[in-house]
C-alpha cells in the first residue's frame, strides 16, 4: 500500500452531525481537506477521493460538516513550501429544534 508523498497532519473528528462548524487555524497557506472515513482511507492509499475544502489562504477557515458521518480533517503541504502548524476546534454544533406543539 502506498501513501501520500507529502507531509500532512490528521485530525480524527469522530462522528459529527450535519451543520457542525469546524474552525481550522493555520500558520501558513496549506490545503485543508475534510473527508469521510471511506475517503480518508482512499486518501491514504493514494486513490481518488472526495473532500470539502481546498487551499486555505486565510486563517481561521470555517468548514461546515455536510452530512452525519465519521469525519477526518487533513492539513497538508502538497504544492506549498512546508507543513503549517494547525489547530482545529468545533465552533458550533447544530441545535436540535424542539418540536412545536400544535395550538
Amino acid at each position: 500500500m502506498s501513501k501520500p508523498t507529502f507531509r500532512f497532519t490528521h485530525y480524527d473528528l469522530k462522528e459529527q452531525r450535519a451543520g457542525t462548524i469546524i474552525e481550522v487555524t493555520l500558520s501558513a497557506v496549506n490545503n485543508v481537506r475534510l473527508m469521510t472515513a471511506t475517503n480518508f482511507q482512499r486518501f491514504k492509499e493514494t486513490l481518488d477521493y472526495k473532500y470539502v475544502g481546498g487551499v486555505a489562504k486565510k486563517s481561521p477557515l470555517k468548514l461546515v460538516i455536510p452530512e452525519n458521518a465519521h469525519w477526518h480533517l487533513i492539513v497538508d503541504m502538497e504544492g506549498h513550501h512546508g507543513l503549517a502548524e494547525s489547530k482545529v476546534k468545533m465552533v458550533a454544533a447544530p441545535q436540535v429544534q424542539p418540536k412545536q406543539k400544535a395550538s
